[in-house]
């Protein structure tokens, strides 16, 4: 004997008719936020359908999390029951999207009655029943409720009155029968800083002009007009904090240190404050807040490391000890990444059972360097701390300022770089320093620009950093080290290098992928203008990425055909289809060659306009070539220029 189905669940089977599936874009099915940027269109489509052949109506609404009120644009049928619609956010800040799909009964009666009245049939009958749903119809406006009501007087012996087009539009909402609404999906709408950019790494206490003497916040400022000179947007320094003396690291990373030795950038905290302070060396807060706005007059913006972690000397470690654990002889454990050991460093302990002050203080520090005008962070080693913290963090600081960035530097395992990226950190630190050949590289800029990646995943390609110095720039050759920041800055809408880099600097630790004479533990004074040095080229490189918008993203990315293994080839391609460069760059060192660029079936421009590749120019000398037989021959001499740059033309 089987149970009878009651009332209650009838209705709740009836209520989900409609299906509304396959929303695009969504994470995690709107677990973590889609990223995108303020005042350019949002496309989002899903699939929308129901039981029988009756006629649906759909809707898209927005609104950002703290509005009251939700916007509405109507969605479309494309095909086989897709539906699309989009919108354009205008202002910063975490926002939502739904879609609400119902049975729109006056559109189907209108499309059955023509049906019948074509074929011949007797429409009396259905006359008068479309006259009494539009009846019952309630309007969602005055205007429609005007344009309904003259159609039913008209309708009086006159069927043809209710068929109008415009009453058809203004009966859709008239009765939402079957409404169904899906989940919301989060969205974080940032400035376009959060997407492109173009990063210089400098170390402050390096800028002076006499050796061993401790660079100042206005030696930086004296440097800013060769910063700004290459192209760069922004000034990424390392921690500008007090450091500590107890178990202070010498140079190279020695365990002991000489007098005079500076100590780790890293190793933060000491006798004059800890991370809401800056180094008495390099000057006050009030000289800082100057540099800031030195930058400003540049184009310039200040991106600060926020690295949590306490030298032994940290004032926390006497006014809070209950955040640091303490091991069974009483001593606190110094920091590890096995088999590295970091003796100057202990970290604060998430675990402890004042972990939510733990978390407060550490909002408060970001907040507090906020306030002076920093919206660029860069967060050391993220993934050695918990992931939910880092999700409230960020939430906690844009809830203050939706513009502020964070830039994850995490070289650690893929799935935990993406969750980072998924839970809030605006760009991401990549492998690309070490993908070399042409197929490491296509494999790693398909899987990071594919889907669902390219929604929450945005790189930042540095080509080396105070830690890495790869491999392949050991050798000190100016092609390798013009081929990398080219591919860097052409692959990746952000993209940075370290200071030196454009001095060719290449001296290893032997053995390592680490700069010997660390400046992380002592002074460099460098001459920035030394001979052999590759300034020039970076300028021109960052001068084409602002001239080109398909430069300045990421996601529209193809790879083309060469046949040259050792020559890449990719188009890219603006978010508004309106730019389109070709670029090709030798990744190996060879004599000058010739290779055939294959664009075959590749079409670039707007929707509905696209049309195959005719004709490119190349971006440096203005030279054009046309295309023949779907491709074109070039030739690439890597001791002048490893990469060659080309606008597009439909």
């Amino acid at each position: 004997m089987t149970a009878g189905v009651s009332t209650r669940q009838i209705g709740g089977l009836s209520g989900r008719r409609i299906l509304i599936e396959s929303v695009y874009p969504a994470v995690e099915a709107g677990r973590f936020p889609v990223k995108r940027i303020v005042g350019e269109p949002i496309e989002v489509w899903a699939d929308i359908f129901r039981d029988g052949s009756a006629l649906l109506a759909a809707e898209l609404l927005w609104r950002a999390e703290a509005a009251s009120t939700w916007s509405q644009v109507r969605m479309r049928l494309d095909s086989n029951d897709r539906w699309t619609a989009s919108f354009v956010p205008t202002h910063e800040g975490l926002h939502a999207f739904v879609i609400e799909a119902w049975t729109d009964e006056f559109a189907t009666w209108r499309r059955d009655f023509l049906l019948k009245r074509d074929a011949g049939l007797d429409v009396t009958l259905e006359a008068r029943e479309g006259r009494a749903l539009l009846a019952s119809l309630k309007p969602a406006s005055d205007a429609e409720f005007s344009v309904m009501q003259q159609a039913y007087r008209a309708s009086d012996g006159d069927p043809a009155a209710l068929l109008a087009a415009e009453i058809a539009e203004a009966a859709i909402k008239g009765s939402r029968s079957d409404l169904s609404r899906s989940e919301s999906f989060p969205l974080m709408i940032e400035r376009k800083r959060a997407r492109t950019g173009a990063w210089y790494e400098m170390v402050p206490r390096s800028q002076g002009r006499l050796p061993g003497q401790h660079g100042t916040f206005d030696d930086c400022i004296a440097r800013l007009a060769d910063v700004a000179a290459q192209g760069f947007d922004v000034l990424y320094l390392p921690p500008i904090h007090p450091i500590g003396s107890t178990n202070r690291k010498g140079r190279n990373n020695s365990l002991r240190a000489e007098p005079g030795d500076p100590g780790s950038l890293y190793a933060i905290g000491s006798a004059a404050g800890g991370h809401d302070a800056v180094h008495p060396q390099l000057g006050t807060l009030e000289d800082f807040r100057r540099l800031l706005a030195a930058c400003g007059d540049y184009g310039l913006e200040i991106a600060l490391d926020f690295a949590v972690q306490c030298s032994p000397d940290h004032p926390w470690l006497t006014e809070q000890a209950k955040w640091f654990k303490r091991r069974p002889d009483g001593s606190i454990q110094y920091a590890e990444n096995p088999p590295k050991k970091y003796q100057d460093i202990v970290n604060p302990d998430f675990g402890c059972a004042d972990a939510a002050a733990l978390w407060a203080a550490l909002r408060d520090i970001v907040l507090f360097w906020v306030d002076q005008g920093v919206r660029i962070f860069r967060v050391d080693n993220p993934h050695t701390k918990p992931l939910a913290f880092w999700e409230w963090l960020i939430r906690e600081v844009q809830a203050v300022d939706p513009g502020v960035i964070f830039l994850s530097e995490a070289f650690t395992r893929p799935k935990v770089m993406k969750a980072l990226a998924k839970l809030g950190f605006s760009q991401s630190y990549t492998y690309f320093t070490w993908r070399t050949t042409k197929h490491e590289l296509q494999a790693y800029l398909s899987e990071i620009t594919g889907y669902p990646e390219c929604e929450y995943f945005r790189p930042n390609f540095f080509v080396n950093t105070p830690d890495i110095l790869p491999l392949h720039l050991q050798s000190g050759e100016a092609w390798i080290f013009k081929a990398r920041v080219a591919l860097a800055a052409t692959l990746s809408a952000s993209y940075g290098i370290y200071n030196g880099f454009e001095l060719l600097e290449h001296e290893p630790i032997p053995g390592t992928e680490e700069y010997l004479d660390s400046e992380k533990y002592q002074i460099k004074v460098r001459d920035w203008n030394r001979p052999g040095n590759i300034k020039d080229y970076i300028g021109r490189l960052n001068r084409l990425r602002r001239g080109n918008p398909a430069l300045q993203q990421t996601t529209n990315l193809r790879f083309v055909q060469i046949d040259d293994d050792d020559v890449i080839g990719f188009v890219k391609e603006s978010t508004a289809s309106d730019n389109a460069v070709a670029v090709t760059i030798a990744l190996a060192e060879a004599p000058p060659r010739q290779f055939w660029l294959h664009f075959g079936d590749l079409e670039i421009g707007p929707p509905g306009q696209r049309r195959h590749v005719r004709e490119i120019e190349n971006l440096v000398t203005g030279e054009r070539h046309q295309i023949e037989w779907g491709g074109v021959r070039l030739s690439i001499d890597q001791s002048q220029d490893p990469a060659l740059l080309f606008r597009c033309f439909p």
